[in-house]
């Protein structure tokens, strides 16, 4: 009977690890996509930041500033 209990503890304690490593393994990718997706929303701008960093944008502010002279 002892045998039995060791044998369920030990199957328990394997498939345990088995769930928790896979829930590390989900965590770690997940955390890896959420960063990609911060650094493309970084790089590329959605909605007006995007067409306020556009070089043409640029051109027409700096030509329509008044002149400080």
């Amino acid at each position: 009977m002892d045998g039995d209990d060791r044998l369920g503890r030990a199957r328990s304690f394997l498939i345990g690890g088995v769930v928790g490593a896979s829930a590390a393994l989900a965590t770690a990718r997940r955390s890896r996509e959420l960063a990609r997706r911060r650094r493309q929303r970084m790089l590329h701008p959605a909605g007006l930041a995007a067409f306020e960093e556009a070089p043409c944008y640029r051109e027409l502010i700096e030509e329509n500033e008044p002149a400080d002279d």
